[in-house]
């Protein structure tokens, strides 16, 4: 069983190879015959090759640029647009801005954007175009074929280089636009002058012609008015012309503001120190300064400040601060602080301190509004010389105020006035001590004293000021007793601190300085004053009467004896009275009451002695003998102590004894002793 399979599948093995044979066999045949055929085919692919290649060259060529040809289309076209829309802006830019400003300003932005637009435009098309030109010359792939094909299309690349030049020329006119003559640039002059008019249309003088005046200035633009101010800056800004705008702004804002100042007259600004020194009238000039200076800050550059600052809000601080700085330097805020050092810098003398406290007194007033209005960097140029000036008025002021106690010690040595008034130094100090003391500038001392004692760190003690004018007055007190000793004559003595007393007295009491002396002082001058005045008039007449006195009348009853009496009473009146008729008293009052006592200590017993012995007297002697009626001798003695007007001051005259003693502290000295009467 197992060898019939067996041979079974020998039988199909050798069925199946021969039929393989006989395949292989065919399939030879076949492929000897196909041999001549492929290699004609062989022999012909070389020719056939070389005819396609141009067409297949070309092809690549023209897929290659297609692209940047179709790039090119979009952005040119655009510009065809773009450039016949700015043909139309052209027209209406050529008319005037202020018929309608609004209207203007946008005709010029859409030009600007048509320009931008025309110059982007032309930028893509002439890159895409260029991408062409540089491929059609430059490809060097294949040498031979590139130069067959650029050959054969000079043309079209003479257009293509063609269209690149005519869209870079179009990519010029924005540039040319800007440049003077071009439509832009024509069209921002106009814009600027624009501004310009409208600046002086509304930049009208403020219905403010006083100083003194108290209506506050209010902004002279409107709403609508920074509006369009606003949008001419943002249109010229946003094209580099923003300088000019605030060069225009500046130059008319400010020659509102000199307007607006003239009527003040302030000439005196440019003063010289010399011219100063000779002015008889200073305080008025000073009260002027800070009336205008306040006037100008509260009302002229407050207004200038807001106006900068609205109008220019867009463009940044920097710009409205540096704007404002420069209208308030070229209106004059400097010639007010020159004029500031113009009275620091004058002589000095002891008035002068009210008239740097002033100065102080008024910068200090606006010390606030000047932080805000020049606290920025930009400000230096008026914030230096304005600190300077503060420094200076500071400095000068201390100094004379300690130096007022020094000066009246030195005068301890000088001569007192011969007549025995009161010394001007004493009215003097009084006057200028009692100012020093009221609201006006005790307030201002005291600040001045406080910031330079910090400058020198130096510990402030509150009561300085008062404490200094104490002993200013002590030192005065002191000078007053040295005076009355240095006469010879011990009468005029008298009347010297009978004067000096009594004006202390009446001259303190009631005022800031008596205040601080106090009453214990003050009722010790009234007592002096008495007390001196009892002296002078018992030992100058309490004895005269005792020349025609009733000690013995037998001795009168020899005729020559009673002539003698009264003629040695007569030649003591008449020498007392001739020695004393140079000799003043200042007060009035105190005048007349010394003259009373006179008259009543001698008149009675004149009278009485002439009504007894006058028949004898005159019976043979008259000649001899001068007798005074009742009246006569009365007017006589009534008329003593009258003041002799000459070079003497009144106490009653601020004007003498403050603004008129400027020598006071002059080189070291205060000015000599002459009475005031």
């Amino acid at each position: 069983m197992a060898d019939t399979d067996s041979f079974q599948n020998l039988v199909a093995a050798r069925t199946l190879l021969r039929t393989s044979l006989e395949k292989s066999i065919t399939l030879a045949s076949a492929l000897e015959k196909t041999g001549p055929r492929l290699e004609e085919i062989k022999q012909r692919l070389p020719s056939l090759e070389a005819a396609v290649h141009p067409l297949r060259a070309r092809k690549w060529c023209i897929s290659a640029v297609g692209g940047h040809i179709s790039r090119a289309v979009g952005p040119a076209t655009a510009v065809l647009k773009v450039f016949d829309a700015i043909h139309g802006l052209e027209k209406s830019l050529r008319r005037d801005p202020s018929s309608d400003l609004h209207g203007y300003l946008l005709a010029v932005k859409r030009l600007e954007e048509a320009f931008r637009f025309l110059a982007e435009n032309c930028g893509l098309a002439i890159k895409w175009l260029e991408d062409v030109v540089e491929f059609l010359k430059d490809k060097d792939k294949d040498n031979a074929t590139a130069a067959v094909v650029v050959g054969d299309d000079d043309r079209y690349l003479s257009n293509v280089i063609k269209c690149t030049k005519i869209l870079k020329e179009l990519q010029a006119n924005e540039e040319r636009a800007r440049l003077d003559g071009g439509i832009l640039s024509v069209a921002y002059n106009k814009l600027e002058a624009e501004f310009g008019r409208i600046l002086r249309e509304h930049s009208l003088r403020l219905p403010i012609v006083s100083s003194e005046s108290s209506i506050v200035a209010t902004s002279s633009f409107s709403v609508s008015v920074i509006q369009k101010l606003q949008a001419v800056i943002e249109r010229l800004s946003a094209n580099n012309r923003l300088e000019s705008c605030v060069s225009t702004y500046i130059d008319v804002r400010t020659w509102n503001v000199r307007e607006c100042l003239e009527p003040l007259g302030l000439d005196y600004l440019e003063m010289s120190v010399f011219e100063f020194d000779n002015l008889e009238e200073t305080d008025s000039r000073i009260d002027k300064w800070s009336k205008d200076l306040t006037y100008y800050m509260n009302n002229l550059l407050e207004i200038e400040y807001e106006l900068c600052d609205e109008v220019f809000k867009n463009n940044g601080s920097n710009v409205s601060v540096d704007c404002f700085v420069r209208i308030a330097t070229e209106s004059g805020f400097l010639d007010f602080i020159r004029f500031g050092n113009t009275v620091a810098e004058s002589k000095k003398d002891a008035v002068k301190l009210f008239k740097l406290l002033k100065i102080f007194h008024t910068l200090n007033e606006l010390r606030l509004d000047f932080n805000r209005l020049f606290g920025g960097k930009s400000c230096n140029g008026i914030q230096t010389p304005t600190r300077n000036l503060v420094k200076k008025v500071i400095h000068g002021a201390c100094e004379i105020f300690w130096e007022l106690l020094p000066q009246v010690e030195v005068h301890r040595g000088t001569s007192p006035p011969p007549n025995g008034g009161v010394p001007r130094l004493v009215s003097f100090v009084h006057v200028y001590c009692n100012q020093l003391l009221e609201d006006d500038f005790r307030p201002t001392m005291i600040q001045v004293l406080e910031i330079h004692q910090n400058w020198q760190h130096q510990r402030f003690r509150e009561g300085i000021l008062r404490e200094e004018v104490c002993n200013i007055m002590e030192a005065i007190r002191l000078n007053i007793d040295a005076w009355s000793k240095s006469y010879e004559d011990t009468s005029l003595s008298y009347i010297f601190l009978i004067n000096n007393h009594s004006y202390l007295y009446k001259a303190l009491k009631g005022t800031s300085l008596g205040d601080l002396v106090g009453e214990s002082q003050l009722g010790e001058h009234e007592k002096k004053k008495d007390h001196y005045t009892s002296i002078y008039v018992r030992e100058n007449w309490g004895f005269l009467p005792s020349l025609v006195g009733d000690e013995d009348e037998t001795l009168f009853s020899n005729e020559r004896q009673v002539k003698k009496k009264m003629k040695a009473f007569h030649e003591v009146l008449d020498g007392t009275y001739k020695k004393q008729s140079n000799w003043v008293v200042a007060d009035e009052s105190l005048r007349k009451r010394i003259c009373k006592l006179v008259v009543d200590t001698i008149v009675p017993v004149y009278k009485s002695y002439i009504h007894k012995y006058g028949d004898l007297i005159e019976q043979d002697g008259s000649k001899y003998v001068n007798i005074y009626s009742e009246e006569g001798l009365v007017n006589m003695l009534s008329s003593m102590f009258r003041p002799i007007v000459r070079k003497c001051y009144s106490t009653n005259s601020t004007r003498h004894s403050i603004d008129k003693m400027s020598e006071m502290v002059s080189n070291s000295h205060f000015p000599s002793t002459t009475f005031v009467t």
